[in-house]
């Protein structure tokens, strides 16, 4: 986490993704429909306090949600839905801080904790991949 923090001093944004160095960034897979990965997503933010849900677009797969940090700076958080078959859905998340500077690490630990939530509520259809 200290690492994080320190690439944070200069970086003021995280993506995951299939080729990610740190395997807490890695692509999520659940096996379940696009369709209902995409109910409880969004279900999910209605319920979480301090995020925004912002835009929702289904046919493209993509949902932007805000969120306040503690220092009082605004995180754009845009998740990626993939259906990969009928009954195979990939999420992916990029979170990026307004303003200048890093964000010491905050767009990372937002992303853990979403991927925490959702690993929660899904638990039972995650595909270790």
């Amino acid at each position: 986490m200290f690492k994080r923090t320190l690439i944070g001093l200069i970086r003021s944004h995280e993506t995951t993704g299939e080729k990610a160095k740190d395997p807490a960034l890695k692509t999520r897979y659940y096996k379940l429909s696009m369709d209902q990965v995409w109910d409880e997503v969004t279900n999910m933010f209605k319920k979480m306090n301090g995020y925004k849900l912002l835009h929702e677009v289904r046919n493209v797969g993509e949902i932007v949600v805000e969120r306040r940090t503690m220092t009082g700076r605004t995180q754009d958080i845009t998740l990626t839905l993939f259906g990969i078959n009928p009954v195979k859905t990939a999420i992916d998340i990029y979170s990026a801080s307004r303003g200048s500077l890093g964000d010491l690490g905050s767009n990372y630990r937002t992303i853990l904790e979403i991927y925490k939530q959702l690993d929660k509520r899904l638990a039972a259809h995650k595909i270790q991949e």
